[in-house]
């Protein structure tokens, strides 16, 4: 039972997933080269699917990888990295993702709220997992770096404050030029 000594990655999360209800993607991110093909990855994601919805556990062995799970509603939240990943690890992307989303969509983390907010899904996944590697597992870190990122927001979808914050910070930056 001699197994090699495994070298350590920062690699650690090959997909992000979110699917909804009916096994249907909403959200799909993947890090390596493991299912090059759309076809493959949809075929993957009805698998994982198919053998994760019923089940109320968190955690799962299929096709090789490890794959941590979490469901609310009408949404099934995924990560997946190799069969030899820590576990915790993993789970704790997945939390954090779950988490940022709740604060950020205001404890509404349901369908149609996620498909009203996707930039901000886009940019929390991007904030939490960059190309495999995890930069961030603390959901108030994400909310609050996803919110300076979103600061872009065209004038007439601004609240007052909003627009007078801006024009404060506008202001105090050309004084100290």
């Amino acid at each position: 039972m001699d197994s090699p000594i495994l070298e350590p990655s920062l690699y650690t999360v090959k997909a992000v997933l979110i699917l909804d209800n009916d096994g249907d993607r909403l959200y799909a991110k993947y890090y390596d080269d493991t299912y090059p093909t759309v076809k493959e990855q949809k075929a993957f994601e009805k698998n994982i699917f198919n053998k994760t919805h019923r089940t109320d556990s968190e955690i799962a062995l299929l096709e090789g990888l490890t794959v941590v799970y979490k469901s609310n509603i009408d949404l099934f939240f995924y990560v997946i990295g190799s069969s030899h990943e820590n576990e915790l690890m993993l789970m704790s992307v997945l939390n954090c993702l779950f988490d940022s989303l709740s604060q950020m969509l205001r404890k509404n983390v349901e369908r149609r709220a996620l498909l009203e907010n996707m930039e901000g899904l886009f940019l929390a996944v991007d904030e939490i997992v960059d190309g495999g590697v995890i930069l961030e597992s603390d959901p108030q870190q994400v909310v609050h770096r996803v919110a300076l990122r979103g600061d872009d927001v065209p004038l007439t979808e601004q609240t007052v404050t909003q627009v007078l914050q801006s024009a404060k910070e506008q202001i105090k930056w050309s004084l100290l030029r």
